[in-house]
């Protein structure tokens, strides 16, 4: 007798060897429950045809389509046997649009005898452009054998697709939709076995199938009916489990205890407050309040601080530092690159003045010392960092995740603040956990708005604190689209609104999308034209180099990258901040936290290339003085592509929370949850974090209640098994690092 549960055998166990290591590798799907719960990405209807003219460039799709026409065509070839080749050209229509498919070779023998006009089939291939039409090069194809509006079709009917609906999987070239669908058939027996993760008054209240009928129901609809009750029973498994697994996380932390802090009256926070040369927004003084009742709590603060780009963020989470020392502990902030923790050390000495300089001649009797801890420092320099640090003299320190290292230890760790888009682990934070006498409490800040649900699904285990208004004396930014492609003469004259800025004593940012020499760019990009020798290069080394002979000659070109040594990138960002560079011709290294004031204008090179949250975070880096900022977003893209909408729709705007909103329409659930790219499983299969928000936040009080009552989760074992899923292995990281 077999005693592994039905739902945890492995595939290989099922499927055989050669298969279950296909769906491993390509598909990340190990066990007959992660098959099942790889789910149709949409369904065909039998009798009805794909729609053709909506097929993505360069994507593997699978369409259900007829054959309309075949042809068989000869051609010298001294590769061919006897010198003559054969290629097979079949035109597949939808009623309306038509592709084209090409087999080539010994490949065209079986799908000439198959492919016979009227027959309908599912086809699945890479879409690309062939002489101006659309064609899938030898694609796999599984005939549709037996549909009921052609009852007298001769050959043995596909038992798989004998429903109404035909489910299509997101599949891989490796492994097309329709051996998904046989490979599920085969383990679907086994669905009576899946332990429920609802408890049962949740489910029936409110009128959720079972499980098992809703895996059932999901992979073999009989109608649409079915596929909906489905969806709407799998999106509450997914949006309870994974709040449950955020409610367990908040009441565990919740009993951890901490020191208090509350920063003395007339201390280094006042004499901090009385040397600013301005007011604080109504959103910074209501949002230090929520900070300051936190850290005065016997439990860790976990809060997350949201906002515009140069909400001033920075500024509160020093002050939330600042009252830490006032009371008597140390504060350390930790960003996610070598360029922006020297660039925040920069500043906070800057605003501070001599309250950083404690222990030093004209330091003010109320500094402390502020510290810059690196991966790259000398040794002497990290001695001495590490030396101030556990003796008590340094009350701040700046660094990257080197402050993590088991070398460095505090004399009283009392705050942690992580700026940062990317989570910080839940290994990071207990290794700095052990730094402190007791859990030091956390402050989490992101640059990136983020929509309400993704707030409570990403962050779920953080209270949440939103900046809305930018302080007074921040400028407007004009963006532009620049059609480079159409309008080659717009291109030239971005450069020349590059030399007017630079005229008028302002700096200015180029971005790329890569560095140059062996690097991948960030994206893909869909080809619009034959001719690539006219299209601008896209890489720093190469745009800095030909601006610097042409559009911008005479004018002093800076290159920056994450590639230069931690010396050099320090070396041109100081240079630039001091006014000593005209342009810097940059990857998105400037994305966070770079300030230069004095910086008006940005062109972003090939902005398709980018998210629209990241193109956000981009502009936010000009218009930060008393000049307005311009920027300009250069495109190749041709005006009605989803990549151009994309930009119009970031010119139009400088609203974060909008944009986010658009972004994560825009986007996959699991790339905007942060989960690894190239086909790993998301956590999050059918629930839509924008279009289920009351899903969410019902789940979420659902959740807190039920921790609440029973944190052990005592008699819920399907929910136990669910939630060891979701944190076993990358998903601890999706969960974690979002």
């Amino acid at each position: 007798m077999d005693l592994v549960p039905a739902l945890e055998r492995p595939l290989k166990n099922v499927l055989g060897a050669a298969t279950a290591k296909v769906m491993a590798e390509h598909l990340g799907l190990h066990t007959v429950g992660d098959l099942l719960h790889h789910y149709p990405r949409r369904y065909e209807e039998r009798g009805q045809l794909t729609h053709l003219a909506d097929l993505p460039m360069d994507e593997h799709v699978t369409v259900v389509a007829q054959v309309a026409d075949a042809r068989l065509h000869t051609f010298a070839s001294a590769r061919a046997p006897r010198g003559k080749g054969q290629r097979l050209e079949v035109t597949i229509t939808d009623g309306s649009g038509r592709v084209q498919l090409v087999f080539f070779g010994n490949g065209v023998h079986k799908p000439h005898k198959d492919l016979l006009p009227g027959t309908r089939a599912m086809f699945a291939g890479k879409v690309s452009v062939f002489n101006r039409r659309l064609q899938l090069a030898h694609p796999a194809y599984e005939l549709l054998r037996g549909d009921p509006d052609e009852p007298g079709e001769q050959g043995e009917a596909v038992e798989s697709w004998a429903g109404a609906l035909i489910p299509l999987y997101p599949a891989t070239a490796k492994l097309e939709s329709w051996k998904i669908g046989k490979a599920v058939q085969t383990v679907l027996p086994g669905v009576q076995e899946a332990l429920d993760p609802l408890p049962d008054a949740l489910r029936e209240g409110r009128g959720l199938v079972p499980l098992p009928e809703a895996l059932v129901k999901i992979h073999r609809p009989q109608t649409k009916a079915d596929v909906a009750d489905a969806r709407a029973r799998l999106k509450w498994d997914e949006a309870f489990v994974l709040q449950v697994a955020l409610a367990r996380r908040r009441h565990t932390d919740a009993q951890l205890p901490a020191v208090p802090r509350v920063p003395r009256p007339d201390g280094l926070l006042t004499a901090f407050d009385d040397r600013l040369p301005f007011t604080l927004t109504e959103g910074q003084q209501r949002v230090s309040r929520e900070i300051f009742d936190d850290l005065a709590t016997e439990h860790p603060m976990h809060r997350l601080l949201q906002g515009e780009v140069g909400s001033g963020k920075t500024m509160v989470a020093l002050r939330a530092m600042l009252a830490v020392v006032d009371a008597g502990g140390q504060a350390a902030l930790l960003a996610p690159t070598e360029v922006l923790a020297q660039q925040h050390h920069r500043s906070v000495t800057e605003m501070m003045g001599e309250l950083a300089e404690g222990g030093m001649l004209g330091g003010s009797e109320h500094a402390t010392k502020v510290v810059l801890l690196t991966g790259s420092m000398g040794a002497a320099a990290r001695r001495q960092a590490l030396l101030d640090l556990v003796t008590g003299e340094a009350g701040i320190v700046i660094g990257t995740h080197a402050l993590i290292e088991d070398k460095v230890q505090f004399h009283d760790l009392g705050l942690v603040v992580v700026d940062e888009q990317h989570r910080f682990g839940v290994e990071q934070r207990d290794a700095l956990r052990g730094k402190g006498k007791q859990p030091p409490h956390l402050l989490v800040m992101t640059a990136t708005p983020i929509p309400r649900t993704v707030a409570m699904t990403v962050f779920g285990d953080l209270e949440t604190s939103v900046l809305d208004q930018l302080p007074a004396g921040r400028s407007p930014i004009a963006s532009h689209v620049v059609p480079a492609a159409d309008k080659p003469h717009f291109l030239a004259r971005a450069w020349e609104r590059v030399r007017e800025e630079v005229a008028a004593g302002h700096q200015a940012y180029v971005v790329c999308p890569r560095i140059g020499d062996e690097e991948e760019g960030t994206g893909k990009r869909t080809p619009v034209q034959d001719d690539a020798e006219k299209r601008p290069p896209l890489a720093v080394l190469d745009v800095a180099d030909q601006l610097a002979k042409g559009p911008l000659q005479g004018l002093r070109v800076e290159v920056l990258h994450g590639r230069m040594a931690p010396d050099d990138k320090d070396a041109v960002m100081r240079r630039f901040a001091a006014g000593d560079a005209d342009v810097l011709v940059a990857t998105t290294v400037i994305e966070v936290g770079v300030n230069v004031p004095n910086a008006t204008a940005m062109v972003i090179m090939d902005a398709d290339r980018f998210g629209v949250s990241q193109l956000h975070q981009l502009r936010g880096r000009v218009g930060r003085g008393a000049a307005p900022g311009v920027c300009l977003l250069v495109t190749e893209m041709p005006e009605a592509s989803p990549a151009r909408q994309r930009l119009n729709a970031v010119a139009a705007t400088l609203d974060g929370f909008e944009l986010s909103r658009i972004d994560l329409e825009q986007r996959r659930e699991g790339d905007v949850l942060g989960q690894a790219q190239s086909g790993a499983r998301s956590s999050l299969r059918v629930l839509e974090v924008i279009e289920d928000e009351e899903i969410i936040a019902e789940a979420r009080q659902e959740a807190t209640a039920l921790v609440a009552a029973d944190p052990d989760l005592t008699g819920l074992p399907g929910l136990r098994t669910a939630l060891d899923a979701l944190l076993d292995e990358e998903r601890e990281q999706y969960l974690e690092k979002g």
